[in-house]
């Protein structure tokens, strides 16, 4: 054995494996090959077929090509999970271009900065009133040249409110937009090795820096767990995979859409979480497989009707986005029998990094092997080209065909994020002696909320705007639902009023997405500084954990 933990792998299956790589637009086109008549998508109970959504992609990679969206440019995806995000995805990458998803949960200073450090200056969204008046912001900005909407109602009714479409030259239906597209005489060729995805994630300037996720990183990605095989097919017909995680996240992106087309699954699409929604897929419809982050899992866990549910037909169900808590996992395991068992990713690694085998120790609290192909180790934080021995806490390295090759316009980032070929994935923790890995904590200041990534600096950017406000500092606190929520500590100008978290949630509506808003908020007479007069969020933790030692 030559890699840690490889003795728990499965049967017959080497860390050494082969990592098949290609590119997206290839793997859709083997998939409806395979497949054909299959259902690939399903969506308020309309299918459509692995055949039929080939054929929307290349509609939509006809338009876009025809409109100049093609080899060099970067295609804006503003879309929740509706067939419109599958067919516009796959479309894009066809055409040439490359796909920045922007995620309807981030607020407008976020998305603003993700459009123009893209270059991307075009759009495609729906009619949805949660997204199109946000979408017209960034065409008033001049963020944008066209803006393409996507009718809800072609898939289906729908009580969701809706937005008028504005009146400006710039927007267009997308059936118009569509309708008289053909096929170029020859589609762009695409090399595995060219960006598919800017997946924008923190930096430490508090705005999103772009991963930049090849074809090669991407498939590698699927391989990669396709190899693992521990989200294994149902036992008769065709796996029925619910997909509530947003497609816009690196997540859902890997672990549902690109793996389940690849094996020929039904995808299941809920455009949120609803946990009435959830058993109705399981019991009537027969999902055999539900990955989920922690909030769900402890949605699920304490409903009073989970004992009584028949959740037979589940193959598998998963935990990733955010460290698991233990005691869910067991109160949802004593409940129904289900081992819920949690893995580690990154967007920076296409979402595989480690994962737990069908058979090995149980190990509470860990986040599994590393996954065939992808090297980890864990380093010293002074020194972060010293290996650690097992036991020994420090910063876990990763490389592997699914990693990125840097930040989209950041050169200094990218290079400080890198030993060699190593990537630094600011995480801290451990392996033990059987080649488990442990997280402790992490490096930077980052709070995972509900799955979610939330960066205080961009929180408290949008919190010194309230006109009461003189210094603020946030920090993760934890959260019994969210697993962390972010708590504002505030010294308020001279002769300014207090106010509540609901009040500040109020004047934060807006400028921060609903996941990024504070759940708590504290007034202190000073805030703890650096040496150099910079507030620290290091010595405040330090301050709150002395104190509660103190209580203690």
């Amino acid at each position: 054995m030559t890699h840690p933990g490889e003795q728990y792998y499965p049967p017959g299956l080497r860390w050494d494996a082969e990592i098949a790589t290609g590119t997206l637009p290839d793997l859709l086109a083997q998939a409806a090959k395979d497949y054909t008549d299959r259902p690939a998508l399903e969506f308020r109970d309309r299918q459509i077929t692995y055949t039929q959504l080939q054929n929307y992609a290349d509609t939509a990679a006809a338009a876009l090509l025809a409109a100049g969206y093609g080899p060099g440019a970067s295609v804006a995806l503003f879309l929740g999970n509706t067939p419109d995000h599958p067919i516009n995805f796959f479309g894009a990458l066809k055409a040439g271009a490359r796909v920045v998803h922007l995620s309807p949960l981030d607020g407008e200073r976020a998305l603003s900065h993700k459009l123009s450090d893209s270059g991307a200056r075009v759009l495609i969204t729906t009619e949805s009133a949660a997204l199109l008046p946000m979408a017209e912001k960034f065409l008033a900005k001049g963020l944008l040249d066209r803006l393409i909407v996507c009718a809800d109602a072609a898939w289906g009714a729908s009580t969701a409110p809706l937005a008028p479409l504005p009146n400006d030259p710039r927007v267009i239906r997308y059936a118009d937009f569509v309708k008289d597209a053909k096929a170029p005489a020859a589609w762009p060729v695409i090399n595995k090795h060219d960006i598919a995805l800017l997946q924008y994630t923190g930096g430490t300037t508090g705005l999103p820096k772009g991963a930049m996720l090849t074809h090669a990183n991407l498939t590698a990605a699927v391989s990669i767990f396709d190899l693992w095989r521990v989200v294994r097919d149902a036992p008769d017909g065709q796996s029925r995979v619910i997909c509530v995680l947003p497609l816009f996240h690196i997540y859902a992106l890997t672990v549902i859409l690109t793996r389940g087309l690849k094996r020929g699954e039904l995808l299941s699409l809920h455009q949120r979480f609803d946990v009435a929604a959830i058993f109705h897929d399981i019991e009537v419809k027969r999902a055999t497989a539900f990955p989920g982050v922690p909030t769900m899992w402890i949605a699920l866990a304490n409903d009073p009707s989970l004992e009584s549910r028949d959740l037979s037909s589940l193959v598998t169900a998963g935990s990733g986005g955010a460290p698991l808590p233990v005691e869910v996992a067991r109160l949802f395991e004593r409940k129904t029998g289900l081992q819920l068992k949690s893995g580690w990713g990154m967007t920076e690694t296409c979402s595989p990094g480690t994962g737990h085998p069908p058979v090995g120790p149980d190990k509470p609290g860990s986040i599994g092997l590393m996954l065939p192909g992808i090297e980890m180790d864990v380093v010293s934080l002074q020194d972060p080209t010293k290996v650690l021995p097992p036991g020994e806490v420090g910063e876990i390295r990763v490389r592997g065909p699914n990693v990125t090759k840097g930040y989209w316009n950041r050169p200094e980032e990218t290079a400080e994020s890198f030993v060699g070929d190593r990537f630094l994935t600011g995480d801290i923790g451990y392996m033990d002696a059987d080649g488990y890995f442990f997280l402790v904590d992490r490096k930077k200041d980052m709070i995972i909320s509900g799955g979610f990534n939330v960066y205080p600096q961009m929180i408290e950017q949008a919190i010194y705007e309230h006109p009461a406000v003189q210094e603020v500092i946030v920090i993760g606190i934890p959260d019994d639902y969210r697993g962390e929520a972010a708590k504002a500590f505030v010294k308020l100008r001279d002769g300014a009023a207090p106010f509540s978290i609901e009040d500040l949630r109020a004047f934060l509506t807006g400028k921060l997405g609903k996941h990024e808003l504070p759940a708590a908020v504290e007034f202190v007479d000073e805030l703890p500084r650096t040496p150099v007069g910079k507030l620290s969020r290091h010595e405040l933790r330090s301050q709150i954990s002395t104190h509660l030692k103190a209580q203690a």
